[in-house]
């Protein structure tokens, strides 16, 4: 669906352009469109080829994970270990976040990048069972290909935000537009089209991260079969999910609780439309109930 929205915006553009110029002929629209349709594809190519590869620093840059290394606590590697072999899984990597909250993650693309990132809080503070049924959501996430699909996502979702954050500053310190007739008309434009392109493209991913959640729960009872260990996670996790380093939103949708709640506490509710996770107590309730 995103390509579909992003080459579906780009004809509307240019349908929008010709009907406001008054010079409306749709042989013309199509052909401006397939002329420009190669150099857009390029243009996505590279940034999703960069994004794609770059990844993994990216996120343990904006998340502040760093590798765990086995001597370091063989406790959370046996567990690993252990729900690989039941999974018939490779076993992932295992990274490390210094907060005392309580949180994780999965993320990479294949098995060479799979990598499990737990909080110093909910190794700390989780017991065994607890521990593990976090590690077998997140493990599930993986098995699920949950995370590639987030990544895809949050890289068309970044492109829509770049060309609208673009024309924005553009608009704002008078850059583009003058001296061109009509110029001003294309690029609100082309600003209203991406601004809804960024819209859409979001609830796709919030869409997409809410129901993977409930499905990796779902596979977290199934893999140790005590969905109660999770329920109790969860509701440790509520009480402190907040991880300090992570400020961007993208990739806060990968954590097992959004680690920005934690600032959102006094603020109105959001639609859950927006939310990147669905409601934590329902999801207790869902397992209690497994």
């Amino acid at each position: 669906m995103f390509p579909v929205v992003f080459y579906g915006l780009t004809w509307l553009f240019f349908f929008i352009y010709a009907y406001v110029n008054e010079s409306f002929d749709l042989r013309s629209v199509n052909h401006n469109f397939l002329y420009t349709f190669p150099f857009i594809t390029i243009a996505v190519l590279i940034w999703f080829t960069v994004a794609w590869f770059s990844h993994s620093s990216m996120i343990r840059s904006a998340t502040g994970s760093k590798p765990l290394e086995r001597k370091e606590n063989k406790r959370v590697y046996n567990l690993v270990e252990n729900l690989s072999i039941a999974a018939g899984m490779k076993m992932p990597a295992v990274n490390i976040i210094e907060d005392d909250s309580l949180n994780a993650f999965a993320s990479g693309i294949d098995n060479r990048t799979y990598t499990i990132s737990l909080s110093r809080g909910i190794i700390n503070k989780l017991n065994d069972d607890e521990l593990e049924a976090v590690i077998a959501h997140e493990m599930t996430h993986i098995r699920n290909r949950d995370v590639r699909l987030l990544i895809i996502s949050i890289v068309f979702v970044g492109i829509f935000a770049f060309v609208s954050e673009t024309l924005l500053r553009s608009m704002r310190f008078g850059r583009m537009g003058r001296g061109k007739k009509n110029g001003g008309a294309a690029i609100i434009i082309i600003l209203l089209l991406a601004l809804i392109g960024y819209l859409v493209a979001t609830l796709f991913r919030f869409a997409i991260s809410r129901k993977r959640e409930y499905m990796a729960d779902a596979g977290a009872a199934e893999l140790t079969r005590r969905p109660q260990s999770l329920a109790s996670a969860l509701k440790k996790i509520s009480e402190d999910p907040t991880i300090e380093a992570v400020e961007r939103r993208d990739v806060a949708q990968m954590f097992i609780e959004n680690p920005q709640i934690g600032n959102k506490k006094k603020s109105v509710s959001v639609s859950s439309l927006f939310a990147t996770h669905p409601p934590i107590s329902r999801r207790i309730e869902i397992l209690e109930n497994f």
